[in-house]
C-alpha cells in the first residue's frame, strides 16, 4: 500500500459520480400569480428542485489506461505537472494531512501546479485513528486544504483507510487497535462531519482486505465514492456495500509521478464529480398589472455562481425600474455573483403600460428555467 511520508504515511483516495434525469412539471395558476411551465433541459449547473433529482450512474467500468491521474504525497516531491498532462492525466489527489497533527510541506505547490495544468485535483487525509476522534481529523483536515470549494476543479476529499503502518512503533495492530464496531463510528464522526461542512461525500480510499477486516465488511458507506486500492491487473473484488468503484489506484508507480490511479468512467463524469449541478428553486409572481417579483432559491449544499436572471414584458410594457439590475425598454437582465446555500435573492421589476391592454406580463428565464407572469 502507501510508502511512507515525512511524517507520516502516503495516501490514496477514490471519487463518485453524478446523474440526473429531467422531468417536466407544469405550474398554473389564477392569473397574478405563476403562469405556464417551468422546464430544465440541458441546464448548465442549475437544477429546479421541485423538477430533477441525481441518481447514481451505472455502466461498464473503462480500462485502467481509460482516464489517468495520479496521487502525491511530500515523499514524490517536486511535480512536473505539465509532463503529468502531456502524458495523459487528468487528475491528481494530493496529500494535505494525517492523523491530528501532519500537513504536507509541499501540499501548496502540488495541489496548486495540478491546478494551473488544467487537471481536476483533490486532497486526502490518511488516518490515524488512534490519535484523536474521526470527527477531530476532519476539522483537521478541512482546515489544512481539504475543504471542498466549487470551483468546477476540485474533487471531494478523501478519507485513506489503510493499514496500521506504524505497528512496531505504537504496538497496535492493523486497524490501529479498534474493534471493528469503535471503527466504524470513526469513520462515521469523520464523514459526516465533512459532509456537514461540504456538502459533499467524501472518498473513501482502502483495500478489500483492510476494509473487512478493521470493519467488519461494513456496507454502511455505500454513498461514499470508493476509490480501490489494488496493485495489479484489475481491481478484483469490492468491499460490501459498493457495487462498483470509481478510482482505481493500480501501481504506486508508473509513467507518471506517483500512484498510478484510473477514473472508472468517462472525462464528462470525471467532471461532473468536481461540478456538480447545482440545486436552485426559481419562483415568482405577478403583484399587479405594473409589478413583478421572482424569487431565486439556493436548495442545494454548496454556493451557486453565476446566475444570471433575464426577463421581458409583454402586452405592451416596458421595464422603468428594476433595482441591481439592467434593463432597457421592454428587456432586463441581472446577475448573480454567488448565492451561499440555504439563501435566497429578491427580483422585484416595475413596468409602465405604453398601449397595455388585455393580458399583460413578463417572460422570466433563470439558465433553462422559464416563468411566464401574468396580469388581466
Amino acid at each position: 500500500m502507501a510508502g511512507m511520508v515525512g511524517g507520516g504515511a502516503a495516501a490514496r483516495a477514490g471519487a463518485g459520480l453524478f446523474g440526473r434525469y429531467v422531468k417536466e412539471r407544469e405550474y398554473s395558476s389564477t392569473c397574478g400569480f405563476v403562469c405556464g411551465s417551468a422546464r430544465i433541459s440541458g441546464v448548465k449547473r442549475l437544477w429546479l428542485s421541485m423538477v430533477i433529482a441525481a441518481t447514481g450512474m451505472t455502466g461498464v467500468a473503462e480500462a485502467a489506461g481509460g482516464v489517468r491521474g495520479v496521487d502525491v504525497s511530500d515523499r514524490t516531491g517536486d511535480v512536473d505537472w505539465e509532463n503529468v498532462a502531456l502524458g495523459g492525466g487528468k487528475f491528481a489527489f494530493v496529500q494535505a494531512t494525517e492523523g491530528a497533527d501532519y500537513r504536507n510541506p509541499r501540499f501548496d505547490g502540488q495541489f496548486g501546479g495540478a491546478a494551473e495544468a488544467g487537471l481536476y485535483r483533490g486532497a486526502y487525509h490518511f488516518a490515524q485513528p488512534r490519535e484523536s476522534d474521526g470527527r477531530a481529523q476532519a476539522d483537521y483536515f478541512l482546515q489544512n486544504g481539504g475543504d471542498w470549494i466549487s470551483d468546477g476543479q476540485t474533487l471531494p476529499g478523501v478519507l485513506d483507510l489503510e493499514d496500521n503502518p506504524y505497528k512496531d512503533k505504537n504496538g497496535k495492530n492493523s486497524c490501529y487497535g479498534l474493534s471493528t464496531k469503535d471503527m466504524v463510528a470513526w469513520i462515521k464522526d469523520f464523514t459526516v462531519k465533512y459532509r456537514r461542512a461540504t456538502g459533499r461525500h467524501a472518498i473513501i480510499h482502502t483495500t478489500t482486505s483492510w476494509w473487512r477486516t478493521c470493519t467488519g465488511n461494513s456496507a454502511a458507506f455505500a454513498s461514499n465514492p470508493l476509490w480501490l486500492a489494488r496493485w495489479g491487473s484489475d481491481p478484483g473484488s469490492l468491499p460490501k456495500g459498493w457495487k462498483r468503484h470509481t478510482f482505481w489506484q493500480s501501481a504506486d508507480k508508473g509513467t507518471l509521478a506517483g500512484g498510478q490511479n484510473s477514473f472508472n468512467g468517462s472525462e464528462s463524469r470525471l467532471r461532473a464529480l468536481a461540478n456538480p449541478p447545482a440545486e436552485v428553486m426559481v419562483s415568482g409572481e405577478a403583484m399587479s398589472r405594473t409589478s413583478y417579483k421572482v424569487v431565486v432559491t439556493n436548495t442545494g449544499p454548496y454556493p451557486v455562481k453565476d446566475i444570471k436572471v433575464s426577463g421581458r414584458a409583454f402586452g405592451g410594457q416596458r421595464v422603468v425600474e428594476a433595482p441591481a439590475c439592467k434593463f432597457s425598454g421592454t428587456a432586463v437582465t441581472c446577475r448573480v455573483k454567488e448565492l451561499p446555500k440555504a439563501k435566497k435573492v429578491l427580483f422585484v421589476f416595475t413596468t409602465k403600460p405604453r398601449k397595455a391592454k388585455g393580458t399583460v406580463g413578463m417572460n422570466i428565464t433563470v439558465g433553462s428555467v422559464k416563468l411566464t407572469l401574468k396580469a388581466r
